[in-house]
């Protein structure tokens, strides 16, 4: 009987520990992409959004299906509220000029709650690149744990970044 009453506190701790792992809140992670090279004097953005995410951001439900992005009956207005988004939480400036975002292409990626919506942007960069400014704190607004990784390749030199609600823009110089 004593060793009941020992032992049952652990097994209740150990109960309620399994619990709150197992309802953990979910990693919150974007992913930006920029490739420049200049004899093709084409920068290349791509940026990985989960989709739960997305929907949060947009129409305030992670398991919506009213924006369907990349599906045959995409919303009308996805693209455009997904961009009116986007302008607000993250730009590219190179030497001082902010790029103007269109999306090129987007595709989706993953199953379930890791379903991955990726955007690609491309901009014809005729001039040198000697500063790139990247702000990208999408989604800070909606989870205080978020963190936006970006990788730069530019002119052969790789860089890595980690962006968010607490720096959410970094300048590189080149």
């Amino acid at each position: 009987m004593r060793l009941t009453r020992k032992i049952f506190p652990i097994y209740l701790a150990g109960i309620l520990w399994a619990n709150v792992f197992a309802f953990a809140h979910p990693l919150r992670l974007s992913l930006c992409e920029i490739e420049y090279t200049p004899d093709q004097k084409l920068l290349k953005v791509n940026l990985k959004l989960f989709l739960t995410d997305v929907n949060e951001g947009l129409v305030f439900d992670p398991y919506s299906e009213e924006l369907r992005f990349c599906q045959p009956n995409e919303h009308s207005e996805a693209e455009t509220l997904l961009l009116n988004y986007l302008n607000k939480y993250f730009y590219l400036k190179i030497n001082g000029k902010k790029l103007p975002l269109e999306i090129k292409s987007k595709k989706l990626s993953g199953t379930g709650d890791n379903t991955a919506l990726w955007l690609f942007f491309q901009f014809e960069q005729v001039e040198e690149i000697r500063q790139l400014e990247i702000r990208d704190d999408v989604f800070t607004d909606l989870f205080f744990d978020q963190s936006n990784l970006v990788y730069a390749h530019i002119n052969g030199e790789p860089r890595s970044l980690m962006l968010n609600k607490k720096s959410p823009v970094y300048t590189l110089t080149y």
